[in-house]
């Protein structure tokens, strides 16, 4: 019996020194990087422009596989695929996939961290590795209660009451939130929503708020405990803005995932306190080490949903920054670490390929945009509109062909040269443009639904055609439900090889964890 005992002990040392990092078990760090509306589609485009940039070749296959035309992530060794309906829709939202993700749980769209019938709430893998004793960190590129992100520490029946959603993540004690800012701190979002002042309930619960660039840096070498680092300039809805609009009093997100890191891996003895429980969940903390980190690449699918293939190739490329800021954590720790990349659904219908392009790509056409859909609407669009409005009259057949300085914004902000379009593309614009500045063209209103849904109609025609010109094409303004690529590197990481559902990433992770236990867990 002893020789037996030992032969097992012996045969499991040797299994563990010959295991590389990519097959090891049991991570002490644990990474989970969400790109929210990336799919392949949105993977290939990306390093197809990556490699255009650099200087090859988006037509060349020798090109392509450079691995510095490649991601971070899609040299992973491990690679997975995750189907991604939820309860009742095989086009999910992102409640409920972030719902699958957290809890291991089907529900329906607009639900978060609770079932379909929104009367049990569950815990999220966040929470279980709070529990666990580690540290929990949340990033966001959008606001820090949104959907995404809200999954994470949030239980609600409906997603749009964010006051609730930004209480329940003042309450939660985790150590780290980071990225974008709240959306209704301070009142409710809608009929139903709670009331309160969150910044207050913030501060009652010992988080510090940091709110500009040197502020959020000194956590790199003098980290503070529970801390809430909201980006100084935030574009439209709480949300950070557009990689490709980034001001440089901005973090970008690896900048904020590697102030997280520093955060979230301080061994700082818990300070003394007469809450004996607080001060004994700490401890657990300190003795325990590790942490687990949700990062979210939130506007790559507000890109999508616009049809912009700049912006979201932009933030696409931000993202996969903040993988190699954790990459670089890996490569000191690799056998304590794991990091797993996906996505939660496609948005937008991408391809790779276009009618009017066939075979061939050219994405150097592309290099030209220098802002995304959102900045120019609020910025060079907003103010030639409120210049050029008042007695617009939409019947006329060359609006924009005699407008020189709409002309020159589309080349100057999109690289799009009127004169080399062709007489279709010309049309569209020309209808898309009469539609913003009017409100009316010679289109049925279902093709204007079709063309423009409700997007300002003239930016959505310039990238739709810039698209078109690069070989990218779309067929939705939605989510699409087609399955997602997952990718893996590190402690545990060949967990995630192979086809399955969104809800089995929770349970994998907590199996990963050592979290003993059986997804869905309900809530006390």
């Amino acid at each position: 019996m002893y020789r037996k005992k030992l032969y097992g002990i012996a045969a499991f040392a040797l299994l563990t020194l010959s295991t590389t990092p990519a097959f090891s078990t049991t991570p002490k760090y644990v990474f989970f990087f969400l790109g929210d509306g990336m799919s392949s589609s949105q993977i290939q485009a990306t390093e197809a422009y990556l490699t255009t940039k650099n200087g090859g070749s988006a037509t060349e296959a020798t090109d392509l596989l450079q691995k510095g035309n490649r991601l971070n992530f899609t040299q992973f060794p491990i690679l997975g695929m995750q189907t991604t309906y939820d309860a009742h829709a095989l086009m999910t939202d992102s409640a409920s996939s972030a719902t699958a993700f957290a809890c291991g749980l089907k529900t329906k769209s607009g639900v978060i961290g609770m079932d379909d019938t929104q009367t049990t709430s569950y815990k999220s893998i966040a929470q279980l590795a709070d529990e666990q004793g580690k540290r929990v960190g949340v990033i966001s590129s959008v606001s820090l209660d949104h959907a995404t992100p809200a999954a994470y520490y949030a239980s609600i029946a409906n997603r749009g009451y964010m006051n609730n959603i930004a209480t329940q993540l003042a309450n939660s004690g985790y150590e780290f939130f980071g990225g974008g800012g709240l959306a209704s701190p301070t009142a409710p979002n809608r009929d139903g929503d709670t009331n309160n002042d969150v910044w207050e309930v913030l501060e009652e619960n010992g988080y510090t708020v940091l709110r500009d660039r040197e502020s959020i840096e000194a956590q790199l070498d003098n980290p503070v405990d529970k801390v809430v680092c909201i980006n100084p300039y935030l574009q439209n809805s709480a949300a950070m803005p557009y990689a490709i609009d980034r001001p440089e009093s901005n973090l970008s997100l690896a900048e904020m995932t590697e102030v997280a890191i520093k955060t979230l891996v301080q061994t700082d003895r818990p300070k003394r306190g007469h809450k004996f429980f607080k001060r004994l969940h700490r401890w657990k903390k300190y003795k325990q080490g590790g942490f687990f980190l949700m990062v979210e690449g939130g506007k790559i699918d507000w890109a999508c949903h616009a049809n912009d293939a700049m912006a979201a190739i932009g933030d696409t490329l931000d993202f996969d920054d903040a993988v190699g800021t954790a990459l670089d954590f890996y490569n000191k720790h690799p056998y304590e670490t794991l990091i797993v990349v996906t996505g939660d659904h496609e948005t937008g219908g991408l391809t790779i390929g276009h009618a009017t392009t066939g075979y061939s790509a050219y994405y150097d056409r592309l290099l030209g945009q220098t802002k995304s859909f959102q900045a120019f609407g609020s910025d060079e669009w907003a103010s030639y509109k409120a210049a050029h409005q008042e007695g617009y009259d939409y019947t006329q057949s060359d609006n924009l062909a005699s407008s020189h300085e709409m002309l020159a914004l589309m080349k100057s902000v999109f690289g799009l040269v009127y004169s080399d379009l062709n007489d279709y593309q010309k049309e569209k614009l020309e209808d898309a443009f009469d539609k913003s500045m009017s409100g009316s063209n010679d289109n049925s209103d279902d093709e204007n639904q079709l063309l423009y849904s409700y997007y300002e109609p003239i930016i959505v025609t310039i990238t739709h055609i810039l698209n078109e010109q690069a070989s990218i094409g779309w067929t939705s303004y939605s989510h699409t439900g087609v399955p997602v690529p997952v990718f893996a590197i590190g402690a545990g990481s060949k967990n995630f090889a192979g086809f399955y559902d969104n809800t089995d990433i929770a349970q994998k992770l907590a199996t990963a964890m050592g979290i003993y236990k059986t997804l869905p867990v309900v809530k006390n």
